[in-house]
């Protein structure tokens, strides 16, 4: 089979070449920013956790819903939280309506720290993205990708056909 046959039905491969296309850009751009000179107070995954603590209400989350919203194991967000404490960048306690549970808030060090950090990334970002699209074409973009991310719970889990 040559590299353009494919026994796949033409809109599993589109899915598939969409996918691919997806993933290889996150990955190219993944390996730009991480190399980027940003990183000098924190990690890049030290970082995510600074912002999306940000983007909460108060900038406080339940570890659990931390968790859904970062790309790594719980245990490995549990010990970053304990080192981003000891910098003194987020703080943890225990929520009043359950004991079994952790918040984690962002201090004032660590919202500084995520704004300035921030600046700088997002001027990457606009470099690398802006750079290669124009306006039109990342509003287009972001259309799209936020429409494939929202319909994601109305479809079902895949399960092979017995």
């Amino acid at each position: 089979m040559t590299p353009t046959e494919s026994p796949l039905p033409g809109a599993a491969r589109d899915a598939a070449r969409t996918w691919e296309a997806l993933f290889r850009t996150q990955v190219t751009l993944m390996r730009r920013f991480q190399a980027d000179a940003v990183w000098h107070e924190i990690s890049i995954r030290e970082y995510d956790v600074l912002f999306t603590l940000s983007r909460a209400a108060d900038g406080t989350m339940r570890l659990r819903d931390l968790n859904d919203s970062v790309l790594m194991a719980q245990s490995s967000l549990s010990r970053l939280v304990e080192r981003l404490e000891d910098r003194e960048l987020v703080l943890r306690s225990v929520p009043v309506d359950d004991a079994r549970g952790t918040l984690v808030a962002l201090t004032e060090t660590g919202r500084r720290t995520q704004r300035a950090v921030g600046r700088r990334h997002v001027r990457a970002m606009e470099q690398y993205v802006g750079g290669a699209l124009d306006p039109a074409e990342q509003a287009e973009l972001t259309r799209l990708l936020d429409k494939l991310r929202g319909a994601q719970a109305g479809i079902a889990d895949w399960s092979p056909r017995g």
